[in-house]
């Protein structure tokens, strides 16, 4: 089963915003939320809110560790265009980008973890990742 979430109109540059999802890109949604929490990026906060949404969508909001994020992308919204004063007088363009968000989990092709070992390893490796 797949669910998705999706926010538009948000004023993040894209680049930014795509540097955190590489990140949590094909990972369960339990490791996507450990390094959510760590991460010092303002992108960050946005991200972690959408897959919330996506994982309330799955209605498995008490149960979500057999979900993992399929696909996450962002795009470009509307550029506002502004300007700032500059030398002489004058005016300089300044660019203030919005993104397009989405976020899809799945539970397919996701085994749960069996025991506590697997689970200390899946820590372990997003630990060893930073």
């Amino acid at each position: 089963m797949e669910a998705k979430a999706t926010v538009k109109f948000v004023r993040y540059t894209p680049r930014k915003v795509n540097q955190v999802l590489t990140l949590i890109r094909n990972k369960r949604v339990e490791q996507a939320f450990e390094i959510l929490s760590f991460l010092p990026k303002s992108a960050a906060t946005l991200v972690d809110k959408v897959l919330k949404s996506a994982v309330a969508n799955a209605g498995k909001l008490k149960d979500y560790s057999n979900l993992k994020v399929k696909e996450a992308w962002v795009g470009g919204g509307p550029t506002l265009k502004r300007m700032r004063p500059g030398p002489q007088g004058r005016g300089m363009p300044v660019k203030k980008r919005t993104v397009h968000l989405t976020i899809v989990v799945t539970d397919a092709g996701v085994a749960p973890l069996k025991n506590k070992k697997e689970a200390s390893a899946v820590k372990t490796t997003t630990t060893a990742a930073k």
